[in-house]
C-alpha cells in the first residue's frame, strides 16, 4: 500500500562505523496466575512447534513405523536391506538388536517427513489436499514455502524498459536503454553475484532490506506517509454503546491473539490451495517501532507475551490509562472489558502538564522524537509510563467525536477515512503495530504502522474481529456487553508523566509539523454500487484487471496524461515474502485508453489483451518474477559496494503518480453476506504518495459493491480526489458498456435455446 512513498528518492552512504540514512496480596495473587498462565502458554508453543516441525505428519506415525519395523522383527523380515545389521556392527552386543532397530525406525520416520515436507509445495494442487487430513496449524507449511528466487538482470531490465516505453519519448527512451545495457555490460554481473549468495543464507533476500531501508530508516513522520487505516463495517453497527463496543471487540481480538499465539488459525492460502507465508503475523501484538537518531539500533521491538504485557494502554481526553487485561489467570470477559472502559469515558480528571498532545510526537519527524525519548523519558515515571505503552498488547483510543458512514451526511466517509488516518494528530499512537479507534456512535477503526507487515495480515485479524463481535459475542437488548458485570476489579491506572517545558516544546513543534501534513489530505470514499464483481466476472474478465484500466482511463481523462503506476502485489508464496511491484500502465493499457477516446477503434478486443497483459504482469509478480525489488537490491548492494549506477540511480528516483491496491476479502466463510447484506466491511486506505499525485486503495464486497478510497493533497493544484472518484465511476461504467451487446447477444441465444427445450418437451 504505502510502502510506494518511502519507496522513492531514497538515499544512504557506507561509513567505517556502519550505515547511516538520511532513517498487596491480590497483586500477588494474580502475578503468580499470570505465571502459570505463561508457563502453559509456553508448554502449548512448545507442543504445536513439534507438530508444525514434522507437518504434514504427525507423532503417531513415528509409532506407527515402530509396530511395523518390530512386527518385521518376529516374523523374520529385515525390511532395511541390510541396514540393521550395518548399525548392528557399531553398537554394543546387548543393545545392537533393540538399538539398531529404533535407530532405523527413527531415521526412517524423519527421512519420509522430510521428503514429503520438501515436496509438498511443488506438487501442491495434489499433494497439499491429500496430506491435509490432519487440521493444520498455522505454521505447519513453513518449513515447505521455497525462497524467493532471484530473476535474470536481462529479463529484469527487459521487463522495465517495456514497462516505461508507453510513458517516455523516443529521446527519453533511448537515453534509458543506453543507461540500461551500460549497467548490464559493466556491473549488473557483480552486483548480482552478491544478490545470489545472499539468497542461499537469507530466508528472503528482499524482506530484510525492504523493512530496513523502505520504513525502519526513514527520517520523515510516518503518520500519513507510511501508516494505513481499515475502516469498520460500513453499514452496520451492532451497538452505539462506545464502552460496550470496545468490550467486545477488545475480547474478540483477545482470543484472536490466544490462537495466533497457539498456532490455531488456519494457514494462510492461494485460492485456497496454495499456502502463504505467516512469519508477518508474528509481530501483530506487543510490537511497536523506536524511533532512532542514527541508523544503527533496533527500530522494531516484539515484546514476549508475559505478566508485564498483559495489558493495554487507552487514550481518551488526553489521559493516558493502563487497563490490565487478564484477572484470575483468564482474560477479561466482555462485559468486564466495557466496565473498565466505561470507568475510563466517566473520569473527569484533567491532563498533566503536557500530556494532552504527547502522542504528536510519534506524528512528527523522527529525529525530534528520538531525541526528546532519550532526554526525557529514559528514567523515572516517563521511563515508566513510555514503556507501558510501547509494551501493551495494543494501543486504543477512546475518540470524543463520532465518524462513520452516514448517506444522509455529504462526504461523512472523507470526515471518518481522515478521523482513522491521522485524527487529531496526537490521538493516535502512531509506533505501535496497530491503534484501535473507538467513536461514541460505536463506530471502530485501525491505524496500522507499516513496517511490521502488509494491510493483508491486518486485514485478516479485523475479519475474524467483526465476525466475533457481531456474530458470536453479540449484545443486550439495552446495548450492553454480554453477561454479569464486575464491579471488582481495579480501576485502570493512570500513566503518571513529568514533562518539562523544553519537552513540552518539542511536542508543540511535532503536532504543528503533523497538522500541517494532516490538513493537506484531501480524501474521498467512492461506493461504487452499479454493479460488482458478479458482473466483471459474466464479462469473462478478472475484476483486478478490470479495475486496473479503469483506473488508467480515469487518469488520463483527470491529468490529460499516462504516469508510472504503482499496485501492489504480494509474495507470500514464498517465506518471508511482502509485496511486489505490478507497472499498471503498459503499452496495452495505454492503447486501450487512447481507443475509449476514439469511436472508430475495436475497443473490446482491445480491452481483453490490455486486461491479459496485466494478468500476466500480476502472476510474474506473485511468483518472483517481478521489477521493482529486483532493482532495489540490486541498488542496495551498489551503495554498500560503493558502485555508482546511473541507471539504478534514475529508476529508484522515479515517482509514483498513480499509487493502487486492492484490499482482500480473505476469510469469507465468517459471514454469509448473501445471508447478511448489512455485515460488509468498507475497506481501508492509505495516504497520498506523490505530492501531485493520487492514492487510490480499492475492495471488492460481495458481487455488487466496489469501495474506492482516493487520497491526494489539497496544495496540489492538479489534483481532486472528489474529481477523481467521479472520473472513476464514468469509467468503470463506460468499459461495462462495452460488453453490453456481447451480453445483450448472449440472453437472446439463451432465450432462444429455453424455448426451444420448452417446445421439444411440448412436443
Amino acid at each position: 500500500m504505502a510502502e510506494a512513498h518511502q519507496a522513492v528518492g531514497f538515499q544512504f552512504t557506507v561509513r567505517p562505523d556502519g550505515v547511516d540514512l538520511k532513517l498487596s496480596q491480590e497483586v500477588i495473587k494474580n502475578i503468580y496466575l499470570s505465571g502459570v498462565t505463561a508457563w502453559k502458554k509456553r508448554a502449548i508453543q512448545f507442543k504445536n512447534g513439534v507438530l508444525a516441525g514434522v507437518y504434514p505428519a504427525s507423532p503417531s506415525s513415528w509409532l506407527i513405523v515402530v509396530i511395523a519395523m518390530m512386527s518385521s522383527l518376529y516374523i523374520r523380515i529385515d525390511p532395511s536391506l541390510g541396514m540393521i545389521d550395518a548399525i548392528k556392527e557399531n553398537l554394543p552386543h546387548r543393545s545392537e538388536i533393540f538399538c539398531s532397530h529404533w535407530s532405523l525406525q527413527t531415521c526412517l520416520t524423519i527421512t519420509l517427513i522430510s521428503i514429503i515436507g520438501n515436496t509438498l509445495y511443488p506438487t501442491m494442487s495434489s499433494l497439499v489436499k491429500m496430506f491435509s487430513g490432519r487440521r493444520p496449524l498455522l505454521y505447519s507449511f513453513q518449513a515447505s514455502l521455497p525462497r524467493l528466487p532471484v530473476p535474470n538482470v536481462d529479463d529484469t531490465i527487459q521487463r522495465y524498459l517495456e514497462s516505461v516505453h508507453p510513458l517516455l519519448d523516443s529521446e527519453q527512451y533511448k537515453q534509458m536503454e543506453i543507461l540500461s545495457n551500460d549497467f548490464k555490460e559493466s556491473k549488473a554481473a557483480h552486483l548480482q553475484r552478491y544478490l545470489i549468495l545472499k539468497s542461499w543464507w537469507a530466508t528472503n533476500y528482499v524482506s530484510d532490506w525492504w523493512e530496513e531501508y523502505i520504513y525502519l530508516r526513514g527520517r520523515g513522520p510516518i503518520m500519513v506517509n507510511s501508516n494505513f487505516y481499515i475502516m469498520d463495517l460500513l453499514y452496520m453497527t451492532p451497538t452505539h454503546r462506545q464502552a460496550a463496543r470496545a468490550g467486545n471487540v477488545v475480547h474478540a481480538m483477545l482470543q484472536y491473539r490466544r490462537k495466533l499465539e497457539r498456532g490455531e488459525h488456519a494457514p494462510l492460502r492461494a485460492l485456497g490451495t496454495v499456502p502463504m507465508c505467516s512469519t508477518q503475523m508474528e509481530r501483530m501484538f506487543n510490537t511497536t517501532r523506536i524511533p532512532g537518531i542514527e541508523t544503527g539500533r533496533k527500530q522494531l521491538v516484539h515484546f514476549r507475551i508475559n505478566q508485564h504485557s498483559n495489558h493495554l494502554v487507552v487514550y481518551h481526553k488526553g489521559r493516558f490509562f493502563q487497563v490490565w487485561l487478564y484477572t484470575g489467570g483468564r482474560h477479561l470477559l466482555p462485559s468486564e472489558l466495557e466496565t473498565q472502559f466505561q470507568r475510563i469515558l466517566n473520569d473527569t480528571s484533567e491532563p498533566q502538564p503536557g500530556e494532552l498532545k504527547l502522542a504528536a510526537l510519534t506524528a512528527g519527524k523522527r529525529v525530534p522524537w528520538a531525541r526528546a525519548r532519550i532526554k526525557y523519558f529514559s528514567q523515572g515515571s516517563n521511563k515508566v509510563s513510555l514503556d507501558s505503552i510501547e509494551s501493551a498488547a495494543f494501543f486504543l483510543t477512546l475518540d470524543d467525536e463520532p465518524q462513520g458512514y452516514d448517506p444522509a451526511i455529504t462526504r461523512s466517509l472523507d470526515s471518518y477515512a481522515k478521523s482513522l488516518l491521522h485524527g487529531k494528530c496526537y490521538d493516535r499512537w502512531f509506533d505501535k503495530s496497530f491503534t484501535l479507534i473507538s467513536y461514541p456512535n460505536g463506530k471502530m477503526g485501525v491505524n496500522a504502522e507499516h513496517s511490521w507487515a502488509d494491510a493483508p495480515i491486518v486485514g485478516h485479524m479485523w475479519e475474524y474481529v467483526l465476525a466475533t463481535d457481531c456474530f458470536h459475542l453479540g449484545y443486550t437488548e439495552e446495548g450492553h456487553c454480554k453477561g454479569d458485570v464486575n464491579k471488582g476489579l481495579p480501576y485502570p491506572t493512570r500513566l503518571q508523566w513529568q514533562i518539562p517545558k523544553e519537552c513540552q516544546d518539542v511536542i508543540g513543534t511535532s503536532y504543528l509539523s503533523a497538522k500541517q501534513i494532516a490538513d493537506d489530505v484531501d480524501f474521498h470514499g467512492c461506493l461504487f454500487s452499479e454493479f460488482g464483481k458478479g458482473l466483471i466476472k459474466k464479462c469473462r474478465t478478472s475484476p483486478d484487471a478490470f479495475i486496473q484500466l479503469a483506473l488508467q482511463l480515469a487518469q488520463f481523462r483527470d491529468q490529460g496524461a499516462f504516469c508510472l503506476t504503482y499496485e501492489s502485489s504480494m509474495t507470500r508464496m514464498f517465506r518471508d515474502g511482502r509485496t511486489e511491484t505490478v507497472r499498471s500502465c503498459t503499452s496495452e493499457a495505454v492503447a486501450f485508453v487512447r481507443a475509449m477516446e476514439d469511436p472508430s477503434a475495436t475497443r473490446l478486443a482491445i480491452f481483453r489483451k490490455a486486461a491479459d497483459k496485466h494478468q500476466n504482469m500480476y502472476r510474474l509478480a506473485m511468483t518472483g518474477s517481478g521489477i521493482d525489488r529486483h532493482l532495489f537490491c540490486l541498488y542496495i548492494v551498489s551503495k554498500y559496494l560503493g558502485v555508482d549506477s546511473p541507471f539504478l540511480t534514475k529508476v529508484l528516483s522515479e515517482p509514483w503518480k498513480l499509487s493502487t491496491s486492492q484490499t482482500p476479502q480473505q476469510q469469507l466463510n465468517l459471514v454469509d453476506i448473501n445471508k447478511f447484506p448489512q455485515y460488509v466491511g468498507a475497506g481501508g486506505g492509505f495516504g497520498p504518495v506523490a505530492d501531485d499525485g493520487y492514492g487510490v486503495s480499492y475492495i471488492i464486497v460481495g458481487e455488487n459493491l466496489i469501495t474506492f478510497h482516493i487520497s491526494s493533497k489539497f496544495s496540489s493544484p492538479d489534483t481532486d480526489s472528489y474529481r477523481f472518484g467521479q472520473h472513476i465511476w464514468k469509467a468503470m461504467v463506460d468499459i461495462q458498456a462495452l460488453f453490453k451487446p456481447e451480453n445483450d447477444k448472449k440472453t437472446v441465444e439463451h432465450s432462444k435455446h429455453v424455448h426451444l427445450e420448452n417446445g421439444k418437451k411440448h412436443i
